[in-house]
């Protein structure tokens, strides 16, 4: 704790005088440079935490957060299969699943799409995703299907058209294989909003997909939502070892791998790199108090033949450096949460202002900047500028400690 006297040096240091122009812009720029740094990292961890979440939560609610998939693409006895799995300790869901790769016309033109087959609970939960149509109007036996907004947008499909789905693995005849072509109407548009996934995937019931595949009565896939992501591997290890020979088990961490190790990569890289700039400003901290304990070494020097011990004059120099770090970490914390809240218009002003588009679905995967402000990480992020600015200050507090009054005032 500082006694009066230590908080009253301390809190006229903080404001130099007048002839000490030249120290109070080098602290300013202290100031600004470690807010510019703490709000960059407040920004950028925020955005590339929520980019991951957002993209674990679309990809998870598409095909959970592990696919069991059979060799061959038949999962055989897969109703126990099923059971056994929904009574795993740590799985929340699991459902059967088909997909597979085919093409789609419509007035002339292709598109490559995924054919999902669905249970009906499955395709009710997608309900908040329709953009037009209603979820309710895919069900077994009415020929409807449901497809995503960009597949719509490319091939010109609207509610009520009758798209013609072509899977060339037909029936053999004597005269060779015949290409299976179905036509189904659209009941529905939905927008997950992966851009991908709302390019090509279209969805109908689990027994319209198995008859157009051909499969008779069974899936390829089921599909298994877990408690804890991160550790979806432990929990399902014991199925896994009872499948073997039989299926193979893809989490997404595996499915999506390249993927989220590259947005691991750059997350770290960039704390770095913005860390960096912190450091830069704790230099600034740290010059700027090496010009005032020089500025102040007389008054330093009669401060001690007063009384002042060394570590009064500690305190002093090192409360003073701290507080501007302080200061700059605060105000860069403020500054990084409005960043924050206005990203999209920031994003739209400079994409309107350069006529560039920056966030560009098509590249990102998701439609909207996504933020995930992680309580820890900002608080880490605070750690780091009080931390170095702490630091900064211990060599030129030290250096007003040492100093000699007898040296220092024996021509005064």
């Amino acid at each position: 704790m500082l006694t009066p006297f230590e908080r009253m040096i301390a809190k006229r240091y903080l404001w130099p005088g007048k002839g000490e122009a030249f120290i109070a812009l080098v602290a300013s720029i202290s100031v600004g440079v470690v807010m510019l740094s703490v709000a960059m990292l407040v920004l950028v961890m925020s955005v590339m935490g929520g980019f991951r979440s957002e993209m674990l939560d679309k990809f998870s609610n598409l095909n959970g957060h592990a696919v069991i998939q059979a060799y061959g693409g038949r999962l055989d006895n897969w109703e126990g299969i099923l059971e056994e799995v929904r009574e795993t300790d740590g799985v929340v869901s699991a459902s059967p699943l088909i997909e597979q790769a085919l093409l789609t016309s419509f007035n002339g033109r292709v598109n490559a799409i995924f054919v999902r087959g669905n249970t009906a609970e499955d395709i009710a939960a997608m309900s908040d995703q329709v953009l037009f149509g209603d979820m309710a109007s895919i069900t077994p036996g009415s020929g409807k299907v449901a497809i995503g907004s960009r597949l719509a947008a490319n091939i010109g499909a609207r509610v009520g058209d009758t798209i013609t789905i072509i899977n060339p693995q037909g029936r053999s005849t004597p005269f060779g294989t015949s290409i299976r072509q179905v036509g189904y109407e659209v009941g529905a548009i939905f927008e997950i909003g992966l851009y991908d996934f709302d390019e090509t995937f279209v969805i109908m019931p689990m027994s319209e997909a198995q008859t157009l595949l051909l499969l008779g009565d069974t899936v390829g896939l089921i599909e298994v939502t877990v408690t804890d992501p991160d550790n979806v591997g432990t929990i399902l290890a014991d199925i896994e070892q009872s499948l073997t020979g039989r299926a193979v088990i893809a989490d997404w961490k595996q499915i999506n791998s390249t993927l989220f190790e590259a947005l691991e990569v750059e997350r770290v890289a960039m704390f770095f790199v913005l860390s960096f700039m912190v450091l830069v400003a704790s230099f600034n901290i740290l010059s700027s108090l090496v010009m005032l304990v020089r500025a102040k070494t007389r008054d330093i020097a009669i401060m001690r033949t007063m009384g002042a011990t060394r570590r009064s004059l500690l305190k002093i120099f090192v409360t003073t450096g701290t507080t501007i770090g302080t200061l700059g970490t605060v105000t860069g914390l403020i500054v990084g949460f409005i960043l924050l809240y206005f990203r999209n218009g920031i994003v739209n002003g400079i994409a309107a202002v350069t006529g560039v588009e920056i966030w560009d679905p098509q590249v990102r995967f998701l439609t909207s900047l996504p933020v995930r402000v992680d309580p820890w990480e900002i608080i880490g992020i605070a750690a780091l500028g009080v931390g170095l600015s702490f630091l900064a200050t211990l060599y030129p507090a030290l250096k007003a400690s040492n100093t000699d009054p007898v040296q220092v005032l024996r021509y005064e």
